[in-house]
């Protein structure tokens, strides 16, 4: 039952003014999230785009089989016939379309199912392919063309979770696809299980007081396109979702107490390397009686044009200057005794230790 547009509205004016702030304010939370927790924005990593590459591919392919091309025949619209067109002339109309005239398997079986207007209406709820191959279905059982329809209602959402599966695994999108994992599958399971009601819960029989093709009700091929329609969309928000999450834009999971103490063990041991390659060159450069002279030589250029700077009357003038009226020299000295009494303390101890022991 459709609903009108009038209650659609009345719905939207009345939750409108509670919903809207809290979308607006849930969005915003998850923006900035990343920047709350120190994680900066970053391109997309090179398996989450192996990922998005996968996922786009497939919804794009999706859209391609939802034209009416990829779309199996309706015998109907092929040959603009009524629903309560004599069997006959239906299929003289059809085998005059076909190539020499000559009827293919699924229609000649087709032909024989064609025995009722049952059967027909069948035929505008479950396709060509059911009704035509079923072995055990009849037109006065119409659930045993469901039972024979289930796997191919689910092939589709079958195959699209297997590739869901592939793209949001270690192998493919790296540490960025697994977090969406579940949700793809329970959204796949929950969209199978409405597609399976949909189709068990279709009221055939209102076809049959359809006096003309136009107020037909083609249930299977609309059906069919919705099924690859809303695939595409859950594959399309997937990519979206995992372009997010692994640029650091949204859904970024800040990283453990364990990972920090890594990173933080990892940048120090960094440290400590580039300050042992300078006490490598450092005890190098006065080892070596070349290089030795060469920097004594360069400090005592040094603090000979220093000396001569500092002779300048401007120069002197400036510092007599700064230290009479900016710079305070007490809070100067109180702040180099603290840094000498937090530095010497910790010297002295790692003296003592070797000694002690």
């Amino acid at each position: 039952m459709a609903i009108p547009w009038g209650t659609i509205k009345s719905l939207l004016i009345f939750f409108g003014p509670m919903l809207l702030p809290k979308a607006i304010s849930y969005y915003r939370s998850i923006r900035n999230a990343p920047a709350r927790a120190g994680i900066s924005i970053q391109p997309i990593p090179p398996k989450a785009l192996r990922a998005l590459f996968i996922l786009i591919t497939t919804a794009l392919i999706l859209l391609v089989r939802t034209l009416p091309y990829f779309a199996p025949e309706n015998i109907f619209v092929r040959t603009q016939s009524r629903l309560q067109i004599p069997t006959d002339v239906l299929f003289n109309r059809l085998s005059s379309l076909r190539p020499n005239g000559v009827l293919t398997p699924t229609d000649t079986a087709l032909r024989t199912k064609f025995v009722n207007l049952e059967s027909r209406l069948l035929y505008l709820q479950y396709g060509p392919e059911v009704l035509a191959s079923c072995p055990f279905c009849t037109s006065d059982d119409p659930s045993s063309y469901f039972y024979y329809a289930i796997p191919a209602l689910l092939v589709p959402h079958i195959v699209n979770l297997i590739i869901l599966s592939l793209a949001t695994s270690d192998l493919i999108s790296g540490p960025h696809g697994p977090k969406w994992r579940t949700t793809a599958a329970v959204i796949s399971g929950l969209g199978a299980a409405l597609d399976l009601y949909i189709a068990s819960s279709y009221n055939h029989q209102a076809n049959a007081r359809a006096p003309r093709l136009s107020d037909l009700d083609l249930f299977f091929w609309d059906t069919r396109t919705y099924r690859f329609l809303s695939l595409a969309a859950l594959d399309s928000t997937l990519a979206f979702l995992l372009y997010l999450s692994s640029t650091n834009r949204a859904f970024a999971t800040p990283p453990s107490a364990a990972e920090r103490v890594e990173a933080v063990t990892r940048q120090l041991q960094l440290t400590k390397s580039r300050l042992n390659a300078v006490g490598i060159v450092k005890n190098t450069t006065i080892r070596d009686e070349e290089l030795r002279a060469r920097t004594q030589a360069y400090w005592q250029h040094e603090g000979r044009l220093m000396r001569e700077v500092m002779e300048e009357r401007e120069v002197v003038e400036g510092v007599n200057d700064a230290l009479l009226n900016r710079i305070n020299i007490q809070d100067i000295s109180r702040d180099a005794d603290a840094y000498a009494l937090n530095v010497l303390p910790t010297i002295r101890v790692e003296q003592t230790v070797p000694e002690s022991t």
